[in-house]
């Protein structure tokens, strides 16, 4: 069984769930979750007013945002339900400006582990395949998971 095939501790709609108790702000904010498989999470955020900076393009806060969410979900494909799992660091590249459509983060784990979890995202606009942004980062996982 490869690592894709594993179920996921943690699934779409349960992670659904955990956004609209602890970060309901996630939702109401143009995110939603499209995929979840062991260590992996795929989202995507809408190109609105709510997302759109000066100079017709997703702002660097909306992609930040985005990787940040992604690669929480990836993690908590493999932890489970742990609302306390929480980003220790992040590093995001922009490489070209996004145009005015959806943007889709690929965020997979990399290297798990029991305390810290590492992982990249990848972030494309919807319908094309390269990537506008990519970001790494840690998440630091609590002792009671």
């Amino acid at each position: 069984m490869t690592a894709t095939e594993r179920p996921t501790a943690l699934d779409v709609e349960g992670f659904i769930r955990l956004l609209d108790e602890h970060m309901p702000q996630v939702r109401a904010g143009g995110f939603s979750v499209l995929e979840m498989q062991w260590g992996r999470c795929t989202m995507q955020v809408e190109a609105d007013e709510r997302t759109i900076r000066a100079g017709g393009t997703i702002s660097g806060p909306t992609m930040f945002t985005l990787a940040d969410l992604a690669l929480y979900g990836a993690v908590l494909s493999q932890i489970g339900n742990v609302p306390l799992a929480v980003t220790s660091d992040m590093t995001i590249h922009f490489l070209k400006k996004p145009p005015q459509r959806p943007l889709v983060g690929e965020a997979r784990i990399l290297k798990p582990g029991r305390r810290l979890a590492y992982g990249e995202v990848l972030i494309h606009s919807l319908g094309d395949p390269d990537p506008v942004a990519h970001a790494t980062g840690t998440y630091a996982i609590p002792s009671s998971s």
